[in-house]
């Protein structure tokens, strides 16, 4: 789904537009006409092909809000080198 604002919807209520951008592009207008296109991250990557590592985003501003449960290991950790 599209959404377009005017820059001066946008200015007051951004969090409108990021919600928004969770639904598909919004499209920010100035003086009517198209001028900047809000995307979700997941919709930006995979435009793109690119993908993110789990630094760039631990480094985001919302990362405290990822819930991230990594799995427990099981058996060794380790094994001996063989020296042969």
């Amino acid at each position: 789904m599209i959404t377009t604002l005017s820059s001066r919807e946008f200015n007051q209520d951004a969090s409108r537009a990021k919600k928004a951008a969770l639904n598909g592009p919004v499209f920010i207008t100035d003086r009517g006409k198209p001028a900047h296109v809000l995307l979700s991250i997941g919709e930006y990557l995979r435009i793109t092909g690119q993908q993110v590592s789990i630094v760039d985003l631990l480094a985001m501003p919302a990362a405290a809000d990822i819930e991230f449960e990594p799995p427990r290991l099981s058996g060794k950790l380790y094994q001996p080198a063989e020296l042969l």
